[in-house]
């Protein structure tokens, strides 16, 4: 069941021209979000997963779908609702007989077996089916009836939810929340982009995106990025920007000091590292400057700052305190 393609090495003008013509075609059929759009393709050549949260009708499914498309990926969309079941995603064990009488188990894989899957809407399930997709996020692995599937590479979940309606919705635990490298807002377009959006979608044709890389190229790009020098300086900065975010190393009179109860794992230090190499080289540069990391920093942090009741009673949100963490933070000098 396991398809692991190989990859060959390519240059940095290779990487960047391979994901300006990825960014081109999503523009195609996607208006604006162009943030939204770069930290996504940042995330899949991270191999990492991303949580895009907005309001219905930002174009998050729409998004996903072309970049399958854009990725000569094969796609699966997972429609998150309370009845779904753990087997519903990963596959579950059918008994079926031979021709002789015998009866076997055989594993119908469910629709996790993809390179691009889309949980839609997955904060509308239990926390015993959301639970179905950590090992398949960390480990690239389904377990069933103690037999282990590797899953095909490259593989991704991208997940969305809505921020609004949040009845009948099992928000997202600390733990599954941790394994998405960058959580995305979605956010309204402007007016100009709003009526470019009611032209292309109101008329008679309909704009469709061409694919650009296939999941060799997205490999060999991710193989690229992980190769990027970071200087032991900038590594710093970011070891120290993740444990500024816990309320015991921070001055009483931030903002992690007064509405955090609980700071960013050590994941998010892999994140903004990861993330942040990607930035370096869609900018032409092969190596990590403060500014790439800062880049990253509100989508590497945001989901994994958890808020103390004074926090979430004063609606502060995390992107506040990551920007008063940037101002905070200083910048190491070269050791």
């Amino acid at each position: 069941m396991t398809d692991v393609i190989a990859t060959d090495s390519i240059s940095v003008d290779d990487f960047h021209q391979t994901a300006q013509a990825i960014l081109d075609e999503v523009g195609k059929v996607i208006v604006g979000q162009d943030t939204v759009v770069r930290q996504v393709l940042m995330c899949i050549i991270s191999g990492g997963h991303a949580l895009l949260e907005g309001v219905p009708g930002l174009g998050k499914t729409m998004l996903i779908r072309t970049l399958s498309d854009v990725l000569d990926l094969k796609f699966s969309r997972i429609q998150f609702t309370p009845d779904l079941m753990p087997a519903d995603i990963v596959g579950t064990n059918i008994m079926e007989e031979s021709e002789d009488g015998h009866r076997y188990f055989r594993f119908e894989a469910g629709p996790v077996f993809a390179n691009l899957v889309l949980a839609d809407e997955i904060n509308r399930a239990t926390p015993k089916t959301q639970s179905a997709l950590l090992e398949a996020m960390q480990e690239k692995t389904v377990t069933s009836a103690n037999e282990r599937y590797n899953l095909d590479l490259p593989f991704f979940v991208l997940a969305t939810q809505n921020p609004l309606e949040m009845e009948g919705t099992y928000p997202l635990p600390e733990a599954q929340l941790d394994r998405f490298l960058f959580k995305i807002d979605v956010l309204f377009p402007s007016t100009e982009e709003l009526v470019e959006i009611m032209s292309r979608t109101t008329g008679a044709s309909v704009a469709h995106a061409d694919t650009a890389a296939d999941g060799a190229r997205i490999l060999a790009m991710g193989d690229l990025a992980r190769q990027v020098p970071i200087a032991s300086h900038v590594s710093r900065y970011i070891a120290e920007l993740v444990i500024a975010t816990h309320p015991e190393h921070a001055a009483s009179d931030s903002l992690v000091g007064q509405f955090v109860r609980y700071g960013a794992s050590p994941r998010g230090s892999q994140a903004m590292v990861l993330g942040a190499k990607v930035n370096a080289l869609l900018e032409r540069r092969y190596n990590v400057a403060f500014e790439d990391v800062q880049a990253v920093a509100f989508a590497a942090l945001r989901h994994r700052i958890l808020l103390n009741f004074e926090g979430m009673a004063e609606g502060i949100a995390p992107d506040e305190i990551i920007d008063d963490l940037l101002r905070r933070v200083p910048l190491p000098t070269k050791e």
